[in-house]
């Protein structure tokens, strides 16, 4: 008796359908989370739960991440990553590239930079890598010149001239869509603007293109963790799913010109 107890509990527990496994991860509003929303159907069927965390803002999902609270985050690029890295010490690694979204300047009061008045106001964004790629568009649509060679690592301290006396006020990236109507000029990111429903993404008075790929959205985890198959499974059926590519180019507007697949 006791033999044929102990055969069926080996059955009952080779039958047993495998426990789903956990995969936290944190994300920014608009294309990138819903992107990542679309994706838990089939990380579910791969028996991975996807717990997708929203967060407002660019500083809390490495910190989330850093402290274990997260197994993954989906909202910097690889600059910004570098950046964080440097200035907190986190030991967070990229493990895979998603979307590469097409940034631009926008303005709800002026048709082109050549009316662009003295002492307009700038809205941009207040992170080093963001603010530089900023400041480069506005050198490029002839508002201000930066330093010589500061790229994307330029600050509002690299500007050299200003002819118009125009003034900057530093925002938080995913609040810029949001004041853009009460400034001027205002960096813009097309996901953000989509996702707040302010005003035409289409409407740049120019864009940064989409040829540089280091600015691609990566996938990015706990260097501890970043050899774990299930945060790597995440990041190959993201990437190889069509319903992912229909929710980034909704989250996009169906507009090609806004965003690439950099993968």
């Amino acid at each position: 008796m006791k033999f044929l107890y102990i055969f069926s509990a080996a059955i009952i527990a080779i039958s047993a359908p495998a426990l789903a496994e956990t995969v936290k991860i944190g994300v920014v509003p608009g294309v990138y989370g819903d992107s990542v929303e679309a994706l838990v159907p089939e990380a579910k069927a791969q028996g991975i739960d996807l717990d997708v965390i929203e967060f407002s803002d660019w500083t809390t999902p490495n910190e989330a991440l850093q402290a274990g609270d997260l197994d993954l985050n989906y909202f910097q690029h690889k600059p910004f990553l570098a950046n964080a890295i440097k200035q907190k010490g986190y030991d967070i690694v990229p493990i895979g590239t998603g979307t590469l979204a097409n940034i631009g300047i926008y303005s709800l009061k002026h048709k082109d930079f050549a009316s662009i008045p003295e002492g307009a106001t700038v809205a941009i964004a207040n992170d080093p890598v963001n603010q530089g790629r900023g400041l480069l568009l506005l050198e490029k649509g002839g508002l201000i010149k930066l330093k010589e060679g500061v790229g994307f690592q330029g600050t509002l301290d690299d500007i050299v001239e200003n002819p118009r006396k125009v003034t900057f006020t530093e925002v938080e990236g995913p609040q810029l869509a949001r004041i853009t109507g009460d400034v001027d000029l205002a960096l813009g990111y097309p996901h953000f603007i989509i996702a707040a429903k302010t005003f035409d993404p289409g409407s740049a008075l120019i864009y940064s293109g989409i040829d540089d790929k280091q600015f691609a959205i990566v996938f990015a985890a706990n260097k501890a963790k970043a050899e774990n198959p299930a945060l790597k499974k995440i990041v190959e059926l993201y990437q190889s799913s069509k319903v992912v590519r229909e929710a980034i180019d909704k989250g996009f507007a169906g507009n090609s010109k806004l965003y690439t697949i950099a993968w």
